[in-house]
């Protein structure tokens, strides 16, 4: 299931108070896409690492009552937070395939009966649990089958590189990023599982591309600073493409004059170009870009002004309410635009 399609099922099922399991390769966005959907639907987040943790963490703590005959189990970190919750809240279990079977095991009274030890879970607490693949070698040997059949749901998350990139138009990565991506797609995930001490290009490892590109390494160390977080072949080329930039027509005199702003011929120029101005799309040189856009389409170029045009709507969502998008749709670009 494609990352937009898993975050409508994850919210339905957490506003029916359904435990889900969320499954995927690394780096594909499943913990994002809990934060996302908690705060969508305005829930209180608890995040545990039960890779890490020990069983104790779910039991509590035995600790002489107030007769000194007996003990009881006092409930501590995580455990706590959620015992005390009011409001709705989401509990999330990540990297749950990692974790010892005890440690497993140690949520699976939880997960069903929702208490332990003689504490009960509020109606208002929803376990969601994250895990990779065992073919991710994540260290993941699987899951117990009584801990998987207590998810209400085991939902596949999918990397699609639409859904990665109407996320990264919000989350500010960098337009040369996405702009590469666009023109060397195959290159969105390739995750490669290894031992050697390597990554290989996913939506995460891109990200981290981003950051870098943005703090503005030097050049003699900036391909290797790529080449860490994706891998030499993608790296070298993410460095060619940006080589391509330092061409392309300015993208303020475009918008200060569309009529009269050159249209490159290299697509990967195109590529650069479209996602630089759809970056830069604001609902005042909105018809600005919409008539670069009926340019491209005359100069047939089609393609490239569907995807300024949804990238720009992709960057600023109120672009649909402006007379120009309303016009827009009335002609034979925005006819190929809705198709």
């Amino acid at each position: 299931m494609k990352t937009s399609l898993a975050s409508k099922a994850l919210r339905t099922c957490l506003q029916a108070g359904l435990p889900v399991l969320l499954v995927g390769p690394p780096g594909v966005g499943k913990t994002s896409l809990v934060s996302q959907a908690t705060e969508e639907i305005g829930a209180d987040l608890i995040v545990s690492h039960p890779a890490v943790g020990d069983p104790t963490d779910v039991k509590g703590l035995p600790w002489l009552g107030k007769s000194k005959t007996e003990a009881t189990f006092l409930p501590f970190g995580e455990l706590a937070q959620a015992l005390r919750a009011t409001k709705p809240t989401v509990w999330v279990l990540d990297d749950l395939g990692q974790a010892t079977p005890a440690v497993q095991a140690s949520y699976m009274q939880l997960l069903l009966a929702r208490r332990v030890n003689g504490h009960v879970l509020p109606d208002c607490v929803t376990f969601v649990a994250c895990t990779n693949r065992r073919e991710d070698r994540a260290g993941v040997n699987g899951i117990l089958e009584p801990v998987k059949s207590r998810f209400a749901s085991i939902i596949t998350v999918e990397p699609d590189f639409d859904d990665w990139c109407t996320w990264a138009y919000g989350a500010g990565v960098p337009p040369e990023v996405i702009s590469f991506l666009y023109f060397r797609n195959e290159l969105f995930h390739q995750f490669n599982p290894t031992a050697d001490l390597v990554n290989s290009p996913c939506p995460r490892t891109w990200e981290h591309v981003g950051k870098i590109f943005k703090a503005d390494p030097p050049p003699e160390v900036a391909e290797e600073l790529y080449a860490g977080a994706v891998g030499d072949a993608a790296a070298r080329e993410f460095v060619g493409f940006l080589e391509i930039h330092q061409e392309l027509p300015n993208l303020d005199a475009i918008l200060l004059d569309p009529d009269q702003g050159r249209i490159p011929e290299k697509v990967s120029a195109m590529f650069a170009v479209c996602v630089g101005l759809a970056k830069k799309a604001t609902v005042q040189n909105f018809p600005r870009i919409v008539r670069y856009a009926e340019r491209l389409y005359e100069a047939d170029k089609g393609e490239f002004a569907v995807l300024l045009v949804r990238d720009a709507l992709r960057q600023e969502p109120k672009l649909q309410s402006t007379p120009a998008f309303t016009k827009l749709v009335s002609t034979e670009l925005g006819k190929l635009w809705t198709a």
